[in-house]
């Protein structure tokens, strides 16, 4: 996780750099998208540095740095085009290596912790209606592919739709867990190495098994249960691909993602009567306030109703 060449830094920095990234691969155990961003992100902010000082940082400097030098860096990245999610997240990777450094003696975190993030303009998660979601997962369109793609595709839809799994926790299954058994349950690995049981049902099964049937090869039981067309593992792109092609089959806006069927699975339960605390539960949320934002897409829903089939709603009065 150290620095890019182009990226100039004193080499105390950049041991610490390193450091801390075998901190968040060893202790943290963060996903490799989120190495990969708090890297840029800190780049970024090196980048600014140096010219901000006049010289490459070194430890020292940034032991001095204060709350108007973030702003001046905020600004930069503001002019440069970031919108508010993406300075937040930026932020948040600087501060991570900032507090690695007070832990370590280096620093003091204080100018970072008074540092508010930009607001998050509020979205709602974007899922699918039942009948789509269910023609995607049915890969009724071949698209061309080999019937062993098609298979292996459906099955990894199936599990992000039937189980609730990110399109990563279900690449990152292994062929010795492959769920096969019409009761079975599957032990799933998400965000920060937490583990979460989730049901298998006998359709997402017998999807897994179709793929395994037709597939040209298998990996060892300690190997991925999906594989690319290459024999390695399989890549989210791909499955993301996949999907876009098939939204273009089915009609579907761009918004369809693998990750949409996610939020489909949450939000069909929760307006089939499923409990808000149970479904924090499979999808592995760590606070109840993340799956709650689902119950504001189920208002909008009774709303949308509301106004299409009251006889008072559009201010009309009924006979």
């Amino acid at each position: 996780m150290s620095a890019p060449p182009l990226v100039i830094a004193a080499r105390d920095t950049l041991e610490q750099i390193d450091a801390w990234g075998e901190h968040l691969r060893g202790e943290r155990r963060l996903s490799p998208k989120t190495l990969e961003a708090y890297s840029r992100d800190l780049d970024q902010f090196l980048s600014f540095l140096t010219g901000h000082i006049g010289n490459p940082p070194a430890l020292a400097d940034f032991a001095a740095i204060r709350t108007a030098d973030l702003r001046g860096f905020m600004a930069t990245r503001r002019a440069s085009g970031a919108g508010a999610r993406t300075l937040a997240r930026g932020l948040a990777g600087i501060r991570s290596f900032m507090g690695f450094l007070e832990r370590e003696g280096h620093a003091n975190g204080a100018a970072f912790r008074a540092m508010r993030a930009p607001r998050q303009p509020k979205t709602l998660p974007r899922p699918l209606a039942a009948p789509s979601a269910l023609r995607v997962v049915e890969m009724d369109e071949q698209l061309d592919e080999e019937p062993w793609v098609a298979a292996r595709n459906a099955a990894v839809l199936a599990l992000c739709y039937g189980s609730g799994l990110r399109i990563s926790e279900a690449l990152g299954i292994r062929r010795a867990d492959a769920p096969l058994d019409a009761s079975a349950t599957l032990r799933v690995t998400g965000k920060g190495g937490k583990t979460r049981l989730v049901p298998v049902l006998p359709v997402v099964a017998e999807a897994v098994a179709e793929y395994l049937r037709l597939a040209p090869s298998q990996s060892k039981p300690d190997g991925p249960l999906f594989l690319g067309v290459r024999g390695g593992p399989l890549k989210a792109r791909i499955i993301q691909l996949a999907m876009a092609k098939l939204r273009g089959a089915l009609g579907l806006a761009d918004s369809a993602t693998p990750h949409a069927l996610r939020h489909s699975f949450a939000t069909h339960l929760l307006a089939n009567g499923g409990d808000l605390r149970a479904i924090q539960e499979l999808l592995g949320h760590a606070s109840l306030s993340t799956t709650q934002v689902y119950t504001a897409i189920d208002t909008e829903r009774l709303l949308a109703v509301f106004e299409q089939a009251h006889p008072r709603a559009g201010g009309t009065r009924s006979g």
